[in-house]
């Protein structure tokens, strides 16, 4: 993406030159004395026996800006807990665990049930929600940044971009959006390229000029899992706990920070991660329940923006979106003869179809429930419930490491 344009609301940092991450380290080791970085990575158990977990532990051994490194660890027995510790200790950084399925966090996750405090089910956006709770609770860090433990290509270039454009006082950003391509000898990111782009495009054509989907529509890759923020922010950002997560956060952004301090990053030439398979006609698992989540949360966020919803302007959205993704389907097409990749154009045909269908639940459910599940609380409303549960939460960690290093 060896471009220089600014297109849409959102300022667009470039990967222009191929200098390395050296000259971004030193400055980031100087800006981290006066902004500490906290980096947290949201884990499966699963993800420390792949590829790419051991890959990202060794790139962050020689990593010396970051304060905290905070692994929030879902699917872990104690025994798995207890080796992905292991894994973790050869590291410089103060790390610690989250460790989510442990008693003692479980404690804490009925003591906000039984207080009227949704935040969910297991899983990503309930996970990063709770270590968000602890950076917080530790008062060590300014800035949190995250990325996911899939990343088949990681280097310590794509965390030193994703920290800068935050870390850097001169410029001074709140929040960084990461960005990259996603191609092999095809290309990937179906429900960004097939599902997110065209349906905001086509709501456009539908609703006019809303401020929020011009955002959106700003962002080269909505659905990327990386980017950074000051810790501020986690206490004001209330998350969806499903699918919805990157829209969620977006529409979060949207609502507390002001567009000129929200940025995205060029982070590398090319990510590569596990891909999800897209189980057409079935709205529980793989792409399809992603596109379902995706577009909800899309929805419900346009209907706080006052968007009227009608039956008829679902109808006419499906139509619209439907124009929108051939004629995309065709673009694409022709990006990939000009490169010599393959593309099969009726696997693209299929995703579309399976995506149609999506937005067709999501109608559905939107309309039988418009406000559907709440989103995860905001650390600002817990602690005006709860005013010692930071603390609770820090002491749980920290006992939970503690035990940890023993065994």
């Amino acid at each position: 993406m060896a471009d220089f344009y600014q297109t849409g609301v959102v300022a667009t940092l470039h990967r222009l030159v191929r200098t390395g991450h050296e000259a971004l380290e030193r400055g980031l080791l100087k800006y981290s004395a006066q902004r500490p970085i906290a980096l947290v990575l949201p884990a499966l158990y699963s993800e420390f026996e792949g590829e790419a977990m051991p890959r990202i532990i060794q790139e962050l051994k020689h990593v010396k800006y970051l304060r905290q490194i905070v692994v929030t660890m879902d699917g872990a027995d104690p025994a798995q807990y207890a080796r992905a510790r292991r894994m973790m200790s050869g590291l410089p950084q103060g790390v610690k665990f989250v460790w989510n399925n442990g008693p003692r966090v479980q404690a804490l996750y009925d003591k906000l049930q039984e207080n009227d405090l949704p935040v969910g089910g297991s899983g990503k956006g309930r996970s990063c929600w709770m270590a968000y709770g602890y950076v917080l609770a530790s008062r060590e860090s300014d800035v949190i940044v995250l990325h996911d433990c899939d990343i088949l290509t990681y280097d310590r270039e794509l965390l030193a971009r994703l920290c800068y454009p935050v870390a850097n006082p001169d410029i001074n950003f709140e929040f960084c959006k990461g960005y990259y391509a996603r191609v092999t000898d095809r290309m990937h990111g179906r429900v960004t390229r097939l599902l997110v782009t065209p349906l905001i495009r086509s709501l456009e054509k539908i609703f006019g000029h809303l401020p929020f989907l011009v955002f959106l529509d700003s962002f080269r890759y909505p659905l990327a899992g990386e980017f950074s923020m000051r810790a501020d922010l986690a206490r004001s950002n209330r998350i969806p706990a499903d699918w919805g997560l990157e829209v969620g956060v977006l529409a979060e952004i949207y609502r507390n920070c002001a567009i000129k301090r929200v940025c995205q990053a060029e982070l590398c030439d090319n990510y590569e991660h596990k891909h999800q398979p897209l189980c057409q006609g079935d709205p529980s698992k793989g792409l399809m329940k992603m596109a379902v989540d995706i577009t909800k949360t899309l929805f419900r966020t346009l209907s706080a923006e006052g968007v009227v919803f009608t039956s008829g302007a679902f109808r006419t959205m499906q139509s619209a979106y439907v124009r929108t993704a051939e004629d995309t389907i065709t673009r694409y097409h022709a990006d990939a003869l000009i490169d010599g990749l393959y593309f099969d154009r009726h696997e693209e045909e299929v995703a579309v179809e399976t995506f149609v269908q999506a937005i067709r639940l999501a109608a559905e459910s939107f309309t039988e429930d418009p406000l559907g599940a709440p989103l995860i609380p905001n650390w600002n409303r817990i602690t005006a419930a709860l005013p010692g549960f930071l603390d609770e939460l820090k002491e749980a960690v920290e006992l939970d490491n503690a035990e940890g290093a023993a065994g």
